[in-house]
This record gives C-alpha cells, structure tokens and sequence, in this order.
C-alpha cells in the first residue's frame, strides 16, 4: 500500500465510495486508490462484478465493502449511508449514467427515458447532495462526476443521453465554486471513447485506434481530481474544443455523422 504518490492519500482518503465502481473505469479507479492506500465502498447493480472488483482491491492491499443495489432506487442512499456513515470518507465518485434508451424523439416511448434521467440527473444529486456535506464539514477531500464527450454535442437518438450529460457538467462547475471555498475538489471528469464493458454492451465499434483503455482511463483521472472543475482526457481535448465551436449546424452535423459509424448495426 501506498506506492501510488499520484492521488493524495491524506487529502482523499481513507475511504473512497465509488458509484458505479463494479467495472470498467470505476473499478479500475478503485484498483489504483488500493495501491495509493486507499479503501473502498463499491456500489452497483450486479453483485458478480462488485465482489471480483472487491477482491483486487483487498489483492492490492486495501479494504473493501461492496453494495448491490438500484442507484436510483429511493432508499440508495439510504443504504449506502448503512455502509458509509461508520467511515471517514474523503472520496466520492460518481460513476453511472450510461445510455439506457435510444430511440427518435419524435417516436419515443417518454416514459422509456425516465430511467436515464433518473441515472444521470435524480440519483446523481441525491448521492452527491449527500456527500458533499460531509465532505465540506470535513473540510477536505474530493468529488467526482464522470461525464461524457456526449453532454458536448446533440445525438440524434440519444438527444436525451446528450441533453443530461450536459447537465452534469454545468452542476459541476457550479458545485466547483461552491465547495472550493470549503476546501473540497470537484471534478467532471470527461471520458472519450473507451473499452468498457457498457460500451461493449452498448454495440459500439471498439476496434478503432483511438478507443480508450479503463486503466488510463482511471489513473489520468485520478491524478486530475484537483483540475476542476472539469477535465477533459488527454486523448479528445482537441475533439472537444472542436465540439465547443458556435458554428453549431456543421458541428453536430459532422459528428453526427462520425457517431454513426460507430454503430454499424444501425446503419
């Protein structure tokens, strides 16, 4: 333990609560606080993945609680508060939201959103409302929101997905201001591409040489909580600076377009 002098231990430690930490990014973040030292409270739907995430963590050399359950369940954080209240938690991170519902507005099935929105929007803000007191009382520590290139960009299909992804990011920076003043980092982190189990399951072409590695992922994020309030990954800074332009048209238009590709079943 310990090895890792990239993420503070002193500063986020030592317990960590990582929503969504069952796989992918999260559960490679959760490795690497492990070798920084740091504990952590695994919180997702399947308990399969939560405990093979849990026992790396206890490999490298840290403790581990797992909770199974529905982030958007109305007794979450409850639940999590259960596990948690008892720990000195210096970290949260909020890692769900992906896409659940994709279908043309005009011929969409309302209702079918509301789980989305409620990923990415209610539990969201219920677990971060939660955390962010107690983070600001102790008067140290991190948050992170794990965003997306798409809150950059309307989808056609997924305008909903795009619409809350963007929604994140504004809470953050807002949430950034208020909470800096306490001594407390808040970060959107913004991933491009990468090889996650949910984007495998998503149906995305993941063959491309600019698909993303979860680890990478994990440990560029890990060294940026203090960078808020958001940081953009390395590898599509310029594709999200391209995104940001006003011409407005061209640019969905063009990644639109470029989407599109990724989803050859589609097409």
């Amino acid at each position: 333990m310990g090895d890792n002098n990239i993420i503070d231990a002193d500063r986020y430690g030592p317990w960590a609560v990582i929503a969504g930490g069952s796989e992918g990014v999260g559960a490679e973040m959760a490795v690497q606080l492990a070798e920084a030292g740091i504990n952590s409270v695994l919180v997702a739907r399947k308990p399969e993945p939560l405990e093979a995430t849990a026992e790396r963590v206890r490999a490298a050399g840290a403790e581990a609680r797992t909770i199974s359950l529905d982030l958007t369940a109305e007794d979450a954080v409850a639940r999590v508060r259960e596990q948690t209240d008892d720990l000195d938690v210096g970290l949260f991170i909020y890692n769900a939201g992906a896409n659940t519902y994709g279908h043309e507005f005009a011929t969409c099935d309302l209702d079918a959103f509301q789980p989305l929105i409620n990923l990415n929007v209610g539990a969201m803000l219920r677990f971060t409302r939660h955390f962010s007191e107690l983070l600001a009382e102790r008067g140290r520590g991190g948050i992170m929101l794990v965003g997306s290139m798409s809150g950059y960009v309307g989808m056609a299909k997924i305008a909903v997905y795009s619409a809350v992804k963007a929604f994140v990011r504004l809470f953050a920076e807002g949430l950034w201001m208020e909470m800096r003043e306490k001594g407390v980092d808040v970060v959107e982190f913004v991933l491009g591409l990468t090889r996650t189990p949910a984007m495998e399951r998503a149906g995305l072409n993941l063959d491309g040489p600019n698909v993303n590695e979860p680890d990478d992922m994990a440990r560029e994020g890990l060294a940026n909580l203090a960078n808020g309030p958001v940081y953009v990954a390395s590898t599509c800074q310029a594709q999200i600076e391209h995104l940001s332009g006003t011409d407005r048209a061209a640019i969905v238009e063009q990644f639109n377009a470029g989407a599109a590709a990724m989803h050859p079943e589609d097409n």
